[in-house]
């Protein structure tokens, strides 16, 4: 089955929460701007999110809006500080945090 089969047949594009402390979850598809993706957490639980971005398969979508020097939490751990502000379903990748862990 292809992913467009797939979405054809009610199917939506996923992305995982790590750790219950995330701000972030991890896409498992790419994920237009626009499209609707399922959120499942740690816990078993899932809910819905519309993707303001396009996030690419292995990156980060915000779990809530983020404010310039906010803290980007995943795996439980800070990774960095958003240097801009990101809506709810943006995308988080290296253009807009920043991180100083491990200099």
């Amino acid at each position: 089955m292809t992913g467009n089969d797939f979405l054809r047949m009610g199917g939506k594009k996923t992305a995982i929460v790590i750790h219950k402390d995330d701000n972030v979850a991890v896409t498992l598809a790419d994920v237009q701007a626009g499209e609707e993706c399922v959120i499942r957490e740690e816990n078993g639980g899932q809910y819905t999110l519309h993707a303001r971005d396009a996030v690419a398969f292995g990156h980060k979508i915000a779990l809530a809006g983020l404010k310039k020097d906010d803290p980007v939490f995943k795996y439980g751990e800070e990774i960095g500080k958003m240097k801009e502000p990101v809506a709810k379903g943006g995308w988080i990748h290296s253009h807009n945090i920043s991180c100083e862990r491990g200099m």
